[in-house]
């Protein structure tokens, strides 16, 4: 069954991380095309910023930057076609790897955030093991699961959102009045308060997104 995956990523090795680390209001995003070949290492970017000459500037310092051509600046928007180093992390070098593809892939903070489109959850964790490997921070925002009607029969859960959230829910975390508190229900699952608290909030938000939110409002 494939899934449907949103991934924030993090690493100073990352295609034009150090950019953004050193420009913070600076937004880029990648220019979804329709095949990226296993290896390529030269994507169009759209970047917003406010001043083209200081862009550019750090672009020509980002150590992650082999090279870039401007096809179009309007309106503080350029595109760019930008080459990268040969030690630059790439995202797309694994997703590409299990046949998947970066249906979209944005800055945000200090790394990036992508949906990914994968034909299985095995794939997934490839990319999970790749980030591993690399010493890279790999935060799994939502997870959907497609099957051949259309339906989510994970509900965008992960194992670990819906074990918390069964916890909670048996333990009558949720009920009315509480009958259990955050932090016992965190000792049930061996977790810290933090921990427990913010899988139960993004398996929550994905519970809602599958079920009652249309994709197409977001």
């Amino acid at each position: 069954m494939s899934v449907t995956a949103k991934i924030h990523i993090e690493h100073e090795n990352l295609a034009l991380v150090p950019t953004l680390r050193t420009l913070s209001d600076v937004n880029i995003r990648v220019i979804t095309e329709g095949t990226t070949a296993p290896g390529a290492t030269n994507f169009p970017f759209l970047i917003e910023y406010h001043d083209r000459a200081e862009l550019e500037s750090h672009l020509d310092d980002d150590p992650t930057v082999e090279g870039y051509e401007l096809v179009d600046w309007t309106d503080d928007t350029g595109i760019y076609y930008i080459a990268h180093t040969p030690e630059t992390l790439l995202i797309s070098t694994p997703v590409t790897e299990v046949n998947g593809f970066l249906v979209n892939t944005e800055t945000k903070g200090n790394g990036w955030l992508a949906r990914l489109l994968l034909p299985n959850r095995a794939a997934l964790n490839t990319i999970w093991e790749f980030a591993t490997d690399n010493d890279m921070s790999f935060e799994i925002i939502e997870i959907y699961g497609n099957d051949d009607a259309g339906t989510d029969t994970s509900y965008g859960l992960t194992d670990e959102q819906m074990a918390a959230l069964k916890t909670a829910y048996r333990k009558g975390y949720f009920g009315e009045p509480r009958e259990i508190s955050l932090d016992e229900v965190a000792a049930e699952m061996d977790l810290s308060s933090t921990a427990m608290s913010g899988r139960l909030r993004r398996g929550m938000r994905n519970l809602v997104g599958a079920t009652i939110i249309d994709v197409e409002e977001e």
